[in-house]
């Protein structure tokens, strides 16, 4: 039940982030809750792989590399969800930043 809480939560993120910035399109909420699904898949099953893959490159950028993970990940989910846009991996990387900072501050709300 938490998972669902959480997904659902993170799809309220995606909507609001993605119609405040110019760089992001979204059709409807019900694209948003396909969004959080498929960026939660993809952070649980491709973002391991491209971590190990790229250790060496994230040891040389103490860490600012995982920034450019994250975005290529949006960009992978724009990819597969068609209704969701993001125009370039710069709008990529401030949608993943402003989403993780948003996810973190709505699972503080849902744990109290």
């Amino acid at each position: 039940m938490n998972y669902i809480i959480k997904i659902l939560l993170t799809a309220i993120a995606v909507f609001v982030i993605a119609n405040v910035l110019p760089g992001v399109s979204i059709e409807s909420y019900f694209i948003s809750i396909i969004v959080a699904v498929v960026i939660g898949l993809l952070d649980s099953l491709v973002k391991p792989i491209l971590v190990i893959l790229t250790i060496p490159i994230t040891i040389i950028t103490l860490g600012l590399f995982l920034f450019i993970i994250n975005a290529f990940i949006i960009l992978i989910a724009d990819y597969f969800v068609n209704g969701f846009g993001v125009n370039n991996i710069i709008w990529a990387a401030i949608f993943s930043m402003l989403l993780s900072l948003l996810q973190s501050v709505l699972y503080r709300v849902l744990d109290k």
